[in-house]
């Protein structure tokens, strides 16, 4: 599967159906596109991350922003042509190293990206309409945000946006291995679209479950701090 065509897709779509806010289509293509090999990769790593991301936080943190810096050079490409590759490198390492030193900026919105997800989840899933998701999710993203700010927040956003990206990528190759080898297709994709809570609920069970113990495990590690 080639990940930057995926990315490039992603960022120039703007929804899967007139009228859409969600870009259901493009999600559920990008999950069955996943082959045996990759959703287990997603699901191995999404463990770790569910269980142990307390420990690798700043590694995620950096990733998560040089990814950012390779979607603003995907997006760039399409002004200056022929250096995409030179524009993605300069891109991602300076987006990479400059998350270090601003690791507490980066941890609140990661954090407040993971909210804002759930939150406009959560505005699908109970049957609100879904041009005002961007009210549910705005919510989502200023509490994200401020948790980081206050009084042992610092540790809560860790875990929530490490337990967060955790559970979607053991969400998204679940999907995949039950789409291409354990239920019919057509019926799973039924009861994705149908049912708005199905997703919401799939990636929430993981992430509270990870939330919880790495709450254990923090609290059980004698040199570990932030």
């Amino acid at each position: 599967m080639n990940y930057i065509n995926i990315l490039a897709q992603a960022a120039g779509s703007s929804g899967s159906a007139e009228g859409s806010i969600v870009p259901m289509d493009l999600i559920w293509q990008h999950i069955i596109s996943l082959g045996i090999v990759e959703a287990l990769a997603f699901i191995s790593f999404g463990i770790v991350c569910l269980l142990y991301g307390w420990r690798i936080y700043k590694i995620l943190v950096s990733i998560s922003f040089g990814l950012v810096g390779l979607t603003i050079a995907i997006l760039a490409n399409r002004y200056i042509e022929g250096v995409i590759i030179w524009l993605a490198l300069v891109s991602v390492v300076l987006f990479a190293v400059v998350s270090i030193p601003l690791m507490r900026y980066g941890v609140a919105a990661l954090s407040a990206a993971a909210c804002g997800i759930l939150t406009g989840g959560g505005w699908l899933a109970v049957g609100l309409p879904e041009q005002y998701i961007w009210a549910g999710a705005l919510i989502g993203v200023v509490a994200g945000a401020m948790i980081s700010f206050v009084a042992k927040g610092y540790k809560i956003s860790i875990m929530l946006f490490t337990s967060f990206g955790g559970g979607s990528l053991i969400g998204a190759g679940v999907l995949a291995v039950l789409y291409h080898y354990m239920v019919e297709g057509e019926k799973l994709k039924q009861i994705v679209f149908e049912q708005k809570w199905f997703l919401p609920i799939m990636l929430l069970i993981p992430m509270a479950l990870g939330m919880y113990l790495q709450n254990k495990f923090i609290k059980g590690a004698k040199n570990w701090g932030i």
